[in-house]
C-alpha cells in the first residue's frame, strides 16, 4: 500500500477537524439544567456540593468547546446535566427530610412545654429556691416560640421552623436543669 504524502494527510486532518461542530444543543441543555438547579431554593440550600459540581462541569464544558474539543465538551455537558438533576433530587429530599423532622419536633414541642410547666409547678409546691419570675418568662417565651414554629411550618419555612423549635427545646431544657439543680440542693 502506498503512503500518502504528509501534506495531504495534514490537509485531510484540518478538513475533518474543520467540519466538526460544537454540540450546541447539548451545551444549551446543560446551561438550562444548571440554571434550573441554581434557581431551585431546595437545591441551593440542601445540595450545594452537587450544584457546585454541576457549575464546574459547565465551566469545563465551555473550556473544552472553546478549545474545539467537542467530544469532551459534549461529555462535560452530560455531566453538568446529570449533576444539576442530582442537585434537584437532593434538594427535594433534603426539604422533605427537614419537613418531616420539623413536624416531628413540633408535635412533641407543646407536650414538652406542658411537662416543663408541671415541673415548675412541682418546684413551687416544694418551695424550691428558684427565680420563678425568670422561669415564667422562659415558659412564656417557649409558648411564643412554639407559636412562631407553627406559623413557619404552616408557611412552608421548614428549616427555620426546625431551628426555632430546637431553640425552644433548648430553653425548656435549661429551665428543667434549673429545677433539677434546685431539687438536688434542697435534698442536701
Amino acid at each position: 500500500m502506498k503512503q500518502l504524502p504528509i501534506y495531504i494527510v495534514v490537509i485531510l486532518a484540518v478538513l475533518v477537524m474543520g467540519c466538526a461542530k460544537p454540540p450546541l444543543e447539548e451545551m444549551q441543555n446543560a446551561q438550562e439544567a444548571v440554571f434550573r438547579a441554581e434557581n431551585d431554593p431546595n437545591a441551593a440550600l440542601y445540595a450545594g456540593g452537587t450544584l457546585a459540581r454541576a457549575r464546574a462541569a459547565l465551566q469545563q464544558m465551555q473550556t473544552e468547546a472553546d478549545n474545539k474539543r467537542y467530544d469532551a465538551a459534549k461529555a462535560q455537558a452530560a455531566e453538568a446535566i446529570s449533576m444539576a438533576e442530582r442537585a434537584l433530587i437532593e434538594g427535594k429530599n433534603g426539604a422533605d427530610r427537614v419537613k418531616d423532622e420539623s413536624s416531628s419536633l413540633i408535635t412533641n414541642l407543646r407536650s414538652e412545654i406542658e411537662e416543663t410547666e408541671r415541673n415548675v409547678n412541682g418546684a413551687r409546691y416544694s418551695q424550691l429556691d428558684l427565680d420563678y419570675n425568670e422561669i415564667e418568662k422562659g415558659i412564656v417565651g417557649a409558648h411564643e416560640g412554639a407559636d412562631r414554629v407553627d406559623q413557619k411550618q404552616a408557611s412552608g419555612d421548614y428549616q427555620d421552623a426546625l431551628e426555632t423549635a430546637r431553640g425552644v427545646r433548648s430553653d425548656l431544657s435549661t429551665i428543667n436543669e434549673k429545677v433539677a439543680g434546685a431539687a438536688v440542693i434542697k435534698k442536701k
